[in-house]
């Protein structure tokens, strides 16, 4: 699968959501990116030729590298307070050099994304602060990991999108508006993936991934 295919079905989501809003809802499309971290986690499988691994693995986020860590949302408010949307968030995870090189790997990343794509729930409590400018939210989503695998251990090579395991989102924000069609934010995010990807050789790699992020935004009401 292809990034371009990932972020045309984002599109397609965040499209049938707002087909199916009524006139009188209000929708946004939001833009972010921001620095993004991933603490270590637990990396199991094998090669495919009998050669297995568990170990612990450091994980760098390199956020403003190409390609950057970067997110779009979309958003049906049904009232003030609540709305549904669609978020796709493009975070990817490094290992160490030492983690690779203790442990036998060539490359070992998920970096043309660690793409997380939930459907999520969102409350706010718009009116509270500023003179109403200042708006807190907060959200929660589930949905799937659709990372780009680039692992290169012994004689496997693998490069290529899968789908590897359900995912979980969380979010706590502020939301400023400048006038009644724009507005810009400040979020934390965090994600959990579970991942179990194929390597080519017959092979497997399982890793839980939890990422944190601090992101700023834009966001277009319409």
């Amino acid at each position: 699968m292809r990034r371009t295919t990932i972020a045309a079905l984002s599109l397609a989501a965040l499209t049938s959501v707002a087909a199916t809003a009524p006139a009188r809802a209000e929708m946004s499309l939001s833009f972010y990116g921001g620095p993004q971290t991933a603490p270590h986690s637990r990396v199991k499988g094998d090669d495919g030729d009998g050669t297995e691994f568990n170990f612990l693995s450091e994980w760098e986020g390199k956020s403003f590298e190409a390609p950057p860590h970067y997110g779009v949302r979309g958003v049906w408010w049904r009232d003030e307070n609540l709305g549904f949307g669609v978020d796709f968030n493009h975070v990817k995870v490094y290992a160490s050099d030492d983690t690779r090189e203790d442990n036998g790997f060539e490359n070992l990343e998920l970096t043309d994304g660690l793409n997380i794509l939930t459907a999520n729930v969102f409350y706010r409590w718009p009116g509270q602060f500023a003179g109403g400018a200042l708006t807190p939210y907060v959200s929660g989503g589930l949905g799937i990991a659709v990372p780009h695998v680039d692992v290169e251990i012994n004689d496997s090579e693998t490069f290529g999108y899968q789908v590897t395991g359900p995912a979980v989102a969380w979010i706590a924000g502020v939301s400023y508006d400048l006038n009644d069609r724009w507005a810009v934010f400040g979020e934390y995010k965090g994600t959990f993936s579970s991942n179990e990807a194929d390597l080519d050789n017959g092979g497997e790699l399982k890793t839980d991934i939890v990422t944190n992020a601090l992101n700023v935004g834009l966001t277009l009401k319409f």
